[in-house]
């Protein structure tokens, strides 16, 4: 979601582009991981999105490719097919979700700012994605809120990432855990604020959370 009054967590990522949203303390080796291992698996229509939005000025917010990856990886791997994704931006893991779905997969993509959202459709469009993306403007919390209440809401999702306001996450956690099902994966990512909690070497924090009752 674009930035709110409240800046913390855009100086926190203040000039750094997608490509280094790392708190590995070597700009070398984060680029061979990029460049051996997640840039040469890159979809092409991910790699043009990135790209563009690296341009963006509020570009510091898209997701690391690195990230982008995991998500899809484990959405295959949960064999996810009904999701959540709160905080869209540009659509960057928005359509490595996509991508990672399978043809009858839903995402339901929840944000403020339609007008970043739309900076990223095409790219969806151009892959062939369009399908399963079920775009909702809005703040998160009044989004979530009515997806409980749709028929089949409650705990029928499979898979949520949340990339969106920080201080909201426990109330989106509380709100998560109704609609997820039992088993199901809910992702946060900025958990570490980059790098002011702990040293970890996924993006700048991801904390992963699975429903177990």
């Amino acid at each position: 979601m674009a930035p709110s009054g409240d800046n913390t967590v855009a100086n926190v990522h203040s000039g750094i582009d997608s490509t280094n949203k790392t708190l590995l303390k070597s700009d070398a080796l984060y680029t061979y991981i990029l460049d051996t291992t997640v840039f040469p698996r890159e979809h092409e229509c991910m790699r043009d999105l990135r790209l563009i939005t690296d341009k963006h000025p509020w570009g510091y917010m898209q997701s690391s490719s690195d990230e982008a990856q995991l998500l899809g990886m484990l959405i295959k791997m949960a064999g996810a097919k009904k999701t959540i994704e709160v905080g869209v931006f540009t659509g960057y893991s928005l359509l490595a979700t996509a991508l990672a779905l399978p043809e009858d997969g839903k995402v339901v993509a929840i944000d403020t700012d339609r007008e970043c959202y739309e900076v990223g459709r095409p790219f969806i469009e151009k892959a062939g994605m369009a399908h399963k993306v079920d775009f909702r403007e809005g703040t998160g919390l009044e989004r979530l809120d009515e997806l409980l209440v749709e028929d089949d809401g409650a705990a029928s999702y499979d898979f949520a990432f949340v990339d969106a306001d920080k201080p909201n996450y426990v109330r989106y956690h509380e709100q998560l855990l109704k609609l997820v099902r039992v088993g199901g994966t809910i992702i946060y990512d900025n958990t570490l604020w980059g790098g002011t909690v702990a040293q970890l070497a996924i993006a700048d924090g991801v904390t992963i959370c699975r429903r177990i009752v």
